[in-house]
């Protein structure tokens, strides 16, 4: 399959059904918020490294995980139950994003989340596209993770802990609050046993995108999240 180079136009991207068998689409292009939201839009995200040109991908499969089906182990329900961490929305963007590209990972030599990559999603996060859900105890971030919400699909991107069970906590607590807002799924992008263990799993292609367009018929949630947001809340 060929790899297309993308131009100008932020909107311009190949179908996501061109991808190669490892997901690659399209190379080249920026980092935009028309762009990126044109990219999530179609379920395609960048992924690359740093010293590469921006690398843009639609797998398939595609890891997803319902809210409905998220399931929770008794340890960590018994943590959740205890209330370790004061679970916060959007107080800490950019400190979150930071610690998730400091985070060593098994089999990677340094990070996809380059400081450009920082920038044009902290970017995001003030135009009310990106968030971040975080656990905090003791006054500390200890956890937590970042994605892009557009209608009522959410894009997870990556999550650290520096304490025990701190990033699945809030991952926990973020999906209860998504099935509670009526959110159809939470793309976790490619499979990992970390998140099959919550009940994730894939889905081809062509679900996948046929799913992201009812998704996005519902309206974004734009704008800054909070503890106190109810479900009725919504904005254009």
């Amino acid at each position: 399959m060929p790899i297309y180079l993308l131009g100008d136009d932020p909107l311009l991207f190949p179908p996501p059904e061109r991808a190669d068998r490892t997901g690659l689409l399209a190379v080249g292009g920026d980092l935009r918020p028309e762009r990126l939201l044109a990219a999530y839009s179609r379920g395609i995200f960048p992924w690359y490294n740093e010293g590469q040109p921006l690398l843009w991908h639609s797998p398939n499969p595609r890891f997803v995980l319902e809210p409905a089906k998220l399931h929770v182990g008794r340890s960590l329900r018994k943590t959740l139950k205890a209330g370790v961490y004061d679970i916060r929305w959007d107080t800490a963007f950019a400190d979150v994003i930071a610690a998730c590209a400091r985070v060593p990972r098994p089999g990677q030599d340094g990070t996809w989340i380059t400081d450009e990559m920082q920038r044009a999603y902290v970017t995001l996060h003030e135009l009310g596209y990106a968030h971040s859900v975080e656990a905090w105890a003791g006054g500390e971030l200890q956890g937590g993770f970042y994605g892009v919400s557009l209608g009522a699909a959410f894009f997870g991107e990556s999550m650290f802990a520096h304490a025990p069970d701190a990033s699945k906590v809030a991952f926990v607590t973020a999906v209860e609050r998504f099935q509670a807002w009526g959110f159809h799924f939470i793309d976790c992008q490619v499979e990992t046993e970390h998140l099959a263990r919550f009940g994730a799993g894939p889905w081809p292609r062509k679900h996948f995108l046929e799913a992201l367009a009812r998704a996005q018929r519902e309206p974004t949630r734009r704008g800054r999240w909070s503890t106190t947001d109810t479900p009725a809340g919504s904005s254009p």
